[in-house]
């Protein structure tokens, strides 16, 4: 592992030798060409903002005090993971990503793109954060609500677009190095030549921890040990001209994640290997096509929390996701943009797990399970903005054809006896969606947006063929789960009161029929069910300022009032699992053109449920983080950051009083080198 590595950040800086060698005045040749590549997708249509988008821009990103994208996507209230962690210390199939409080799920209700590519686990449907490393992307916008277009099955809660960053916001070569709390290490590196008239970007990633104690104190016993973890990534990006008007982009990344959660030997691992291709074309008829493959594993040993003792040992799930769009923008007046496609999906996965006798001393082998099956949905898509005067109307409408196929789940005892061989039912169906908007400008000041959106969301192979254990609690699968609907509607004002500020309120109201939701069935065990409704209303308040004196000032807020319609269940009436009434978000920079930089950021998180019985809670929290950044020429900076500088105990998971920690004070010190 330790030499994979290595060789990960070599590969990383390897090219910078050879860039070294080019003769004088080859670069600015280069520049100097007639073809300019940007690197990016199509431009946004000018109805994008009639549905309340959030962008967070590079800046940002690069001063995260963590140094994890999830940890800035938190600057969104509302944004969320099943569980308060971030990628250091959860299980990776926790990492769900949702939006406008409609429940805990380790699925992602929200859809989430990488230049316009799904990155969710083909098999269980969590984002793999440890693999988008901030530095490498130029923004990220937040859609809150359901969606249409591209990929638009699964964007239930919303969308989060990332976008790598281009060849002028990335330097020629770029490293870091940081130590920190517990013997924690974060090293990076990066190289982004031209060649030709395009360009290409390496770049590794790996950091490791010892890690911090999720268990309480008072919970300790002998083998209970830190959330230690151990990751990295490396990722190729090239951009190439075919014309004056056309592109190739061409972006591959592989990673894995290695963590240890609550006990010894508790240990899980993700990895990945992710391509794509995708052509753009800027002249007359704009395209926008792409193709994607990912090859993704999992692996994860549950230890016993009486006998300490394996239980369960998820030793393979490999899954693989193909995918492809296109998209045609033709030419149909300046008061029109025109969008029509088609998009597909497929994902096959399969689970091997073997089941252990954690009371016996000889810690014996009781069963081996296999289970899995093949998913594959594909849409047709058509929208259009409209521009009259002051005045932009958008709409779109998605038709999708889906089929679950070839699901089974097989048990066998240590005897190679079968216990269980079960085959689901092929099924398939159409699902259409849509959506709608309006953008008023009242004034420069001033503009008025309204929309409204359905959506649908396929359950994921993990939640219809994989049971989990997180000891005590067993959380059954349900092969006959239905695709999850979403209905919506939202409106909302945008205020630009002054130069360099700006304010947006936005109130919306959305309902989830048929929601996937973990429901208690007996003393810890659960079942994954769907629920007749989730309801989900409230209001979100976004805030930006360049203020006096080189500071600027970003705030989010929201408050949702969810609940659970289920006539008839125990939880009728509560509000969902994991979701808080209360968050919000405030980042106070100083960042003058020329010398230090300093940011502080304050959360908060109200209190929210584990479970559908309401019968745990998680307390609220409100942390700190800050980042200090000090250059002393030459490109070069050291930095200093400070993650929950309070030492808020941040409760992130309990069962029956069975207590999970998040990230305590952590301290960094490193250096930055960009040129």
């Amino acid at each position: 592992m330790r030499r994979t590595k290595w060789l990960a950040l070599g590969m990383a800086m390897a090219p910078f030798a050879a860039q070294a060698e080019t003769p004088d005045g080859a670069g600015e040749a280069m520049a100097a060409a007639s073809i300019v590549v940007t690197g990016t997708g199509l431009a946004l249509p000018p109805g994008t903002p009639a549905y309340g988008s959030v962008v967070i821009d590079r800046d940002r990103l690069e001063d995260a005090a963590s140094g994890r994208i999830e940890s800035v996507l938190a600057d969104v209230a509302g944004f969320q993971q099943f569980r308060r962690s971030d990628s250091r210390a959860s299980n990776p199939s926790n990492q769900g990503a949702t939006l406008r409080a409609l429940g805990g799920n380790a699925s992602s209700r929200t859809l989430v793109l990488l230049d316009g590519v799904p990155v969710a686990d083909p098999f269980f449907g969590y984002i793999p954060f440890s693999a988008l490393v901030p530095d490498r992307l130029a923004l990220v916008r937040v859609t809150r609500g359901g969606g249409s277009g591209a990929f638009g099955a699964g964007a239930v809660a919303g969308t989060i677009e990332l976008a790598s960053a281009t060849r002028d916001q990335m330097p020629h070569f770029g490293a870091s190095a940081f130590y920190g709390s517990r013997d924690a290490t974060e090293l990076s590196a990066s190289i982004a030549p031209n060649l030709g008239s395009g360009y290409v970007s390496l770049s590794g990633r790996w950091d490791r921890g010892d890690g911090f104690q999720t268990t309480p104190r008072d919970q300790r016993v002998a083998a209970t040990v830190p959330a230690a973890y151990d990751s990295w990534s490396t990722n190729l990006r090239a951009v190439a001209p075919i014309d004056a008007t056309s592109e190739i982009q061409f972006r591959g990344t592989l990673f894995q994640d290695n963590r240890t959660l609550r006990f010894a030997g508790a240990d899980s691992m993700s990895q990945g290997q992710d391509a794509s291709i995708r052509y753009i074309s800027r002249g007359r008829w704009q395209i926008d096509a792409l193709a994607y493959l990912q090859a993704r594993n999992f692996s994860n040993i549950v230890i016993s929390s009486t006998s300490f003792r394996k239980s369960l040992d998820q030793r393979n799930t490999p899954s693989t996701g193909i995918g492809g769009k296109i998209e045609l923008r033709p030419p149909v007046g300046e008061d029109h943009v025109l969008r029509i496609g088609m998009d597909t999906r497929f994902a096959t996965g399969d689970m091997y797990e073997d089941a252990y006798n954690a009371g016996l001393a000889t810690n014996p082998l009781t069963s081996r399970r296999h289970a899995g099956g093949d998913q594959i949905s594909s849409g047709i898509f058509a929208e259009d903005d409209w521009t009259i005067g002051k005045l932009v109307l958008t709409g779109g409408i998605r038709a999708d054809r889906w089929s679950i196929r070839n699901g089974f789940y097989k048990a066998e005892s240590a005897a190679g006896v079968v216990t269980q061989d079960s085959s689901y039912a092929n099924r398939s169906d159409w699902a259409f969606s849509g959506r709608a908007g309006a953008l008023y400008h009242v004034s420069e000041a001033v503009a008025l947006r309204g929309a409204a959106y359905s959506g649908f969301r396929l359950p994921t192979l993990n939640e219809l063929y994989r049971p989990f254990v997180v000891f005590p609690i067993t959380t059954q699968a349900n092969a006959a789960l239905k695709p999850e609907k979403l209905k919506g509607v939202e409106g909302g004002i945008d205020l630009t009161p002054a130069s360099g500020v700006q304010l947006s309120a936005t109130l919306f109201y959305n309902r989830l029929d048929d929601a996937i939701a973990n429901v208690t069935i007996a003393t810890n065990t659960r079942q994954r069910q769907n629920v007749n409704t989730i309801v989900a209303k409230g209001v979100e308040l976004t805030a930006s300022a360049q203020l006096p004196a080189d500071f600027s000032l970003l705030a989010s807020y929201a408050y949702s009032h969810s609940k659970v319609d289920a006539p008839g269940m125990a939880f009728d009436g509560f509000a969902p699992a994991q979701v808080p009434r209360h968050s919000a978000s405030a980042t106070l920079a100083w960042a003058p053109k020329a010398g230090p930089e300093l940011s502080a950021t304050l959360r908060y998180t109200a209190k929210q449920y584990e479970d559908d019985l309401q019968s745990d809670v998680l307390p609220d929290a409100l942390t700190l983080d800050a980042l200090a950044r000090l250059p002393i020429g030459h490109g070069i900076s050291l930095v200093a950051r400070g993650e929950n500088l309070f030492d808020e105990d941040v409760v992130t998971r309990n069962a029956g009083g069975s207590i999970d920690l998040g990230t305590p004070r952590t301290l960094w010190i490193g250096v930055r080198f960009g040129q």
